[in-house]
């Protein structure tokens, strides 16, 4: 059974290493506070914490494996947060200097099965991201696809190359979940998501206005759609939480946290209207 401190005090002491790493002073002054995510370190420790792996182990894997994920974010967070030309090429430069890091902790530990799967991931990641961007998709599906490949394909790798295998859907499912609320919470407070924005152009036609500028109508039917694949990726949650072995209190409860987050549009609006 495992004990609650024991994860615990792992998943902070990671966290704040993780921390110490990325935070560096001169780069803080000019760009945004990276964003190190929580939930997938947590997911991190807590597949590792039942393997025959020692603490240093752990804690390098789980380090390495972040870094090259806030690298992976940082870059994706150029074309919005950078405001200015120096702006934008010291993010450029944050994220590539986690990226560095990230080669140097695999390269101490001469792990060469791990530095080709996570590899696998940063080229998956990429390809999918350049399909959004580049408005390569063609279909909703092959939109929601590309998002669960980006926000999940560092872990799944990862537990593969563990093989653990039986986390894969569970680990797409969740980050997938976990994005599209993000997203929709976008689309809503400040009309401007990736997500929606493609969405738009995939369902509404012969329109130039903004996601922001959508009649009511097509706002409301962007969120449906959503809403839809939310509510199909919370009943599989719900039901996976119950099924994978060896979930800890802590990871559990953070699960439900995020699936409790969901609230279908249509059920707003009659409560609000």
């Amino acid at each position: 059974m495992i004990k609650l401190p024991d994860i615990r005090q792992k998943f902070t002491d990671i966290k704040e290493q993780v921390e110490q790493k990325v935070f560096h002073p001169y780069l803080l002054k000019y760009i945004e506070t990276p964003v190190i995510d929580e939930d997938k370190l947590l997911i991190l420790v807590s597949i590792m914490d039942r393997l025959e792996l020692s603490y240093n182990e752990m804690k390098n894997y789980a380090m390495t494996t972040m870094l090259i994920q806030i690298a992976l974010d940082t870059h994706e967070h150029i074309s919005n947060a950078a405001v200015d030309e120096i702006n934008r090429q010291l993010t450029v430069l944050a994220g590539d200097y986690y990226s560095g890091l990230y080669y140097k902790l695999l390269a101490e530990s001469e792990d060469i099965n791990m530095i080709k799967e996570l590899s696998k991931g940063i080229k998956e990641i990429n390809e999918h991201k350049i399909s959004i961007y580049q408005k390569e998709l063609n279909s909703i599906e092959n939109l929601m696809t590309s998002i669960k490949k980006i926000e999940s394909s560092l872990l799944v790798k990862f537990s593969e190359c563990f093989k653990v295998d039986l986390w894969n859907e569970f680990i797409a499912k969740l980050f997938f979940f976990k994005r599209l609320l993000h997203e929709k919470r976008l689309f809503m407070e400040a009309g401007s998501s990736v997500v929606f924005e493609t969405l738009k152009e995939l369902t509404i036609v012969n329109t130039n206005r903004s996601i922001k500028n959508l009649s009511d109508k097509q706002q409301s039917d962007l969120l449906v759609i959503c809403d839809r694949y939310l509510d199909s990726s919370k009943q599989f949650l719900i039901k996976g939480t119950s099924q994978l072995p060896y979930l800890n209190d802590m990871l559990e409860a953070r699960i439900t946290s995020i699936i409790n987050e969901h609230q279908p549009i249509v059920k707003t609006l009659v409560e609000e209207g």
